[in-house]
Formats: C-alpha cells, structure tokens, sequence
C-alpha cells in the first residue's frame, strides 16, 4: 500500500483480502507486536491513527518501532470491525502452513512439550493456553474437537502468541509421537512423576474432562493437588501447573 493511499481504498483492499482463508485476524497493538516479533506475515496494518500506534512502538516495543511505521496505514476501524480494540489498531497476517505445522510437532527428538487440548469449548481460554504454551517454549498446542483453535477470539486471547509456537488441529490418530499424559482426577499425583521434554500433556474440558477414547490412549494418568470438594481448576490453570511443573525455559539443569 501506498502512504497517499485514500483510507477508502484502504477499507476497500482490507475487505477484500479478509475474505481470504488464509489470513488471521490480529486484534491491538499487543497480538501486532507477537506476531511480528516470531515472525508473521503480516500483509496489512491499519489504524485509527498511526502516529498513536507509532508512538506505542516507540514505547513498548522499539524492536519492531521499524515495520510498525513501515505498515501501518490510516482507515476508520469501526467501518469494518464489529469491536475496536482499545489501541486503535488491527493487522491481517498470513496464517502459517498446516503441512508444516504437523511436521514440526512430530519431529523427534522434543525439547518440550505438546500441550493437547481435548474438546475445548472456550475460546478465550484456549487463547489463554497458547499464552502460556509460547511463554514456557512448549512444541505447541494442539486441539482435537470442531474448534478452530485460530478462530480471531482465540488468537485475540492469545496476544498473538500463535506466531511463537506451533498451533494446530489434529484428529486422534494425527498426534504427534511421544508419551501421553492425560490430566484426569484418577490418575498419579504430578508431584511424584517427572514429565520428559518429548510428552504430549493433555488435557480435557472442565465439564467433562478427557474423552474415552483419549483416556484409553494415554500412556499415563496424572493428577494435579486439588482440595476435597472443589470441583476442578480453570483449563489455563491447569496447563500452567502442569508446564511450571515440567520446568519451561528457565528450569535448572
């Protein structure tokens, strides 16, 4: 796009290229900053006004100040958006390759784990699990279910960690190679196991926990320390306990 570009002509090309399947909503400066940090494509940045989403480059994030001035371009959000985020700014990112997506989480040996997310039902919690995911330097996250786990609310909640590891679908039998281990109030307390870098851990909905067939896949059982009586932990919660027990980036050898 051109800096003489009219924000009409700028609405008009956002429009079109959103039809795309391809691409992926980033919702705020923030979800912007992650993606072009891990490296996104990122086709097109608009904003209410750039100078503002200049200046909190300028402020937060000097690292990519440089494609932030380079790609942003005027155009009025709530023309085309149902909800403005609080920054005044939305990007259009290339969503990456699944074929290789697939690839990487089932390429051996694993310096980490695969979260794998069972029927998950709530979107901004599985955006919450691909925070955490990125944070701790997990493989990826996959979902098995009929949510698209790069659905804009997800990746919305995410902050735009999609870009910082690998985030894919997968049936049953697409799972990466490696020991299972499912989270499931039966199973052996986490504080007595050592979870490997190449597990897959995962885990089910609050309501229903993980599926049969999933259960009867897993290699191991694990429970978390839970008080009588109370009846479950939040999905985020529990991949979190379950990663710092695992150990993340900054473990001791």
């Amino acid at each position: 796009m051109s800096d003489q570009q009219s924000p009409e002509e700028t609405v008009r090309q956002w429009q079109e290229a959103a039809q795309a399947g391809d691409l992926v909503l980033l919702d705020g400066f923030h979800a912007l900053k992650h993606a072009l940090r891990f490296g996104a494509d990122v086709r097109m940045v608009v904003a209410d006004e750039p100078d503002a989403v200049r200046g909190l480059a300028r402020e937060l994030a000097p690292d990519v100040e440089e494609d932030v001035a380079r790609l942003v371009r005027p155009a009025p959000l709530k023309k085309f958006l149902p909800r403005v985020h609080p920054t005044g700014v939305a990007a259009l990112a290339l969503r990456p390759d699944r074929a290789q997506g697939i690839a990487g989480l089932g390429r051996m040996p694993r310096s980490a784990p695969i979260v794998v997310l069972d029927n998950p039902r709530n979107l901004g919690n599985v955006g919450a699990v691909v925070r955490l995911a990125a944070g701790f330097g997990a493989t990826g996250v996959v979902t098995r279910g009929d949510l698209d786990p790069w659905h804009p609310n997800v990746v919305r909640a995410g902050a735009g960690l999609h870009y910082a590891t690998t985030v894919e679908r997968l049936e049953l039998d697409e799972l990466p190679p490696g020991p299972l281990y499912a989270l499931d109030p039966e199973g052996e307390d986490i504080r007595a196991l050592t979870l490997p870098d190449d597990a897959l851990l995962a885990f089910g909905s609050e309501r229903h926990g993980i599926s049969p067939e999933l259960r009867a896949r897993a290699d191991h059982l694990v429970s978390l320390p839970m008080r009588p009586q109370v009846s479950s932990y939040n999905l985020a919660t529990s991949v979190a306990m379950a990663l710092f027990h695992w150990g993340g980036p900054n473990a001791a050898d």
